[in-house]
């Protein structure tokens, strides 16, 4: 009876994650260097490898770039003819074979040097050719791939991408790459709405800004709140500051404690059924940390924030449902 998949499966998973621990052991000195040759880098960092050590070469240029360090691919093959004129002395190569064997890699290292740029391997061997040749290189020993004939490149795909998100994180804080620089490289689709949608953008005026006075009755307070489309309104002293905050929960709960005597529950203050002192958020707040204090509340998750000014003064509400339908999202 064949295994079943789930157990190939980990199996697959867990010999990459020993030789991931093995390989983030092993880090060192080595790893240094080649980080600050990687900072030194006056011109681009250029990445080469071939078949899947060039597909994840692609992924480590992709992510260094978004990250603040200018990047490109080469292909070996390509550069033979032509591409490598794309390298200069102001540049640091990234060279990615496993084996250390791969010829066009090998090949094209010392036309690179040649040209100036320094070369850095990432390889399996220290002794290989490809190690030999390259500046320093950064080695993983040899690791059994995960496949049952040992060929398929598995684990050791793992490891190359690991070290290449290694190096990227490590020239980020290096640098002091943070939100700002990523919002710039990132202005569109999920990240770029995290990084850039903030709480003012989502306010729309009066129709986003229920008031009622802090002298005003309960029942203006449900009119206001019926009124709106927020499910809340917020509760202003006469210089507009927020002073509390009254929810469609709120008015359930007041009505519920005192259904027998609906026409002084209408009378009463606004003041005493209002939520006082609760959540706010300021108008230039990321939106995605809007989302995460609403659900982050304690003692359970919010729905309605009011939105105050730097003195105080009610501008605005925003809910849950509007940042879900800006395209938010709670993963961080």
């Amino acid at each position: 009876m064949p295994r079943p998949a789930h157990e190939i499966g980990r199996e697959v998973i867990r010999r990459e994650r020993d030789a991931l621990e093995s390989l983030a052991q092993g880090l060192g000195s080595d790893f240094d260097r080649a980080v600050d040759l990687l900072l030194a880098c006056q011109g681009r960092v250029i990445v080469c490898g071939m078949g899947k050590s060039g597909q994840i070469g692609r992924k480590i240029a992709s992510t260094l770039v978004s990250t603040g360090t200018p990047s490109v691919f080469l292909h070996p093959a390509e550069g033979f003819h032509g591409d490598v004129g794309m390298v200069t002395g102001r540049d640091v190569v990234l060279a990615i074979s496993n084996s250390g064997s791969t010829r066009e890699v090998v090949e094209l290292v010392p036309v690179m040097k040649e040209l100036g740029a320094k070369v850095i391997a990432l390889t399996g061997y220290a002794q290989s050719a490809l190690a030999r040749a390259s500046d320093l290189a950064l080695t993983w020993g040899e690791q059994k791939e995960a496949d049952p004939m040992g060929l398929v490149p598995t684990v050791t795909a793992a490891l190359t991408l690991a070290l290449g998100d290694a190096l990227t994180v490590a020239l980020m804080q290096r640098r002091g790459f943070g939100a700002g620089q990523y919002r710039l490289f990132h202005p569109a689709g999920a990240i770029g709405t995290k990084l850039t949608l903030r709480v003012i953008d989502l306010l729309r005026g009066p129709h986003t800004n229920p008031t009622v006075p802090e002298q005003a009755t309960f029942q203006q307070a449900l009119e206001a709140v019926t009124r709106g489309t927020l499910g809340g309104v917020s509760v202003v002293d006469d210089q507009g500051r927020l002073v509390g905050l009254v929810t469609d929960g709120d008015v359930r709960r007041t009505i519920q404690a005192a259904v027998s005597s609906v026409g002084a529950l209408l009378a009463r203050p606004v003041g005493e059924v209002m939520s006082r002192n609760p959540s706010r958020i300021h108008p230039e707040v990321l939106a995605f940390d809007a989302l995460h204090q609403m659900q982050d509340h304690k003692p359970s998750p919010i729905n309605l924030l009011p939105v105050v000014d730097a003195q105080g003064r009610a501008v605005g509400m925003i809910r849950l449902h509007d940042l879900v339908q800006a395209g938010l999202t709670a993963e961080r």
